[in-house]
């Protein structure tokens, strides 16, 4: 069963990927190992700084399947034409929510519709 609470006690770190220290990537690692479902790279050092994350993402969403807002996909935030950060869709009481790590809060949980407000453009992928 996924435990929600388990990440309530993230702390946000750039690079960070190992429990309790993620950044925004290293808690959609995470959260994808807990479902179930199958690993997507570490990426070890890759962080949002310089253009580093956007070429990793854009290098791991060419291989991944793109869909719609489902659980357990992996939302590709856009700002200013760059993938500048990445959440997770998870099912929790019924209605699609993201998870995501970042500086201000440590960890943010976020109905679908508020999350996509953020950004420019969002894309999901499995």
């Amino acid at each position: 069963m996924f435990n929600i609470d388990k990440y309530l006690t993230v702390k946000w770190r750039m690079g960070g990927r190992v429990y309790p220290i993620l950044d925004c990537y290293g808690i959609v690692h995470e959260v994808r190992k807990d479902l179930g479902l199958p690993a997507w790279p570490v990426f070890e050092g890759v962080i949002k700084e310089g253009d580093s994350m956007d070429a990793t993402a854009r290098g791991v969403i060419r291989d991944a399947t793109r869909c719609g807002p489902e659980h357990g996909a992996v939302a590709a935030c856009y700002k200013g034409g760059m993938i500048s950060h990445v959440g997770i869709v998870v099912l929790l009481d019924g209605q699609l929510q993201v998870i995501e790590s970042n500086p201000r809060n440590n960890v943010t949980i976020l109905p679908l519709a508020r999350f996509e407000r953020r950004y420019v453009k969002v894309e999901y992928y499995q």
